[in-house]
């Protein structure tokens, strides 16, 4: 019984043309941005998905969900800065470095 998984199964790529290799590329994504949008446009009740979802984020905010709230914020006025404050005396030198948006500060 030969295992399937063994090395002597295997055979490397032929220079050239080898049907096992997609010489295609990936194939391009769908255009996720308008798919979304024709979603949220889509009227039912006599209210789009965009309102609905609006007006549910609003009364959760409304209930005192704050994370609610500032999606609301965050959104229609944009996110708010961050002012730093700092006294270094002199001669020390200060780096800074961002990891906004990275899930590992080590990258």
């Amino acid at each position: 019984m030969n295992n399937p998984n063994a090395k002597d199964n295997l055979k490397p790529f032929k220079k050239g043309e080898d049907a096992r290799r997609n010489t295609d590329g990936r194939p391009p994504m769908p255009d996720l941005r308008s798919a979304i949008s024709a979603l949220l446009n889509e009227e039912q009740s006599g209210m789009t998905a965009l309102d609905a979802i609006l007006k549910a984020l609003f009364k959760r905010a409304l209930a005192g969900d704050v994370r609610a709230a500032q999606q609301l914020l965050d959104r229609g006025f944009g996110k708010s800065t961050q002012i730093l404050q700092h006294d270094i005396p002199e001669g020390i030198k200060v780096i800074f470095e961002s990891h906004a948006g990275n899930k590992d500060p080590n990258s």
